[in-house]
């Protein structure tokens, strides 16, 4: 198995003109090595609110959210929900030869790196 030391996730801004936060995600596994292994990459969101309005924990905490797992749906349990998120991810790892087990993937800390762009949005709070 490749050693892993986290998971991080890279947060720009999407729309440069916006009042409005628009974000975009990019998911990624680090080796020990420091290289990064790309998971996903289509992810981000949106929101009515302006970045005066929101913080750098705000921001960590929907990132979070949004790179998964996704919330249960159609009677799916939040266990079911987690599994095919690890699962998945454990997937597109190994496709880029990245070889790790779902219940190691799980353990790994996430950070949150958001952009120079997005924390001069940000009103310090």
């Amino acid at each position: 198995m490749t050693a892993l030391t986290r998971l991080v996730t890279f947060v720009d801004v999407d729309n440069q003109a916006a009042d409005t936060i628009s974000v975009s995600a990019r998911h990624e596994a680090e080796l020990v090595d420091g290289t990064r292994v790309l998971l996903l990459n289509d992810r981000g969101w949106g929101s009515s609110q302006g970045w005066a309005a929101t913080s750098v924990a705000d921001i960590q905490e929907t990132t979070r959210a949004v790179v998964g797992p996704d919330e249960p749906f159609s009677g799916r349990s939040q266990e079911d929900m987690e599994a095919d998120h690890w699962a998945s991810l454990q997937q597109i790892a190994q496709r880029q030869g990245v070889i790790v087990d779902t219940a190691a993937l799980r353990q790994l800390p996430h950070d949150v790196v958001l952009s120079q762009r997005v924390l001069a949005r940000i009103t310090p709070r």
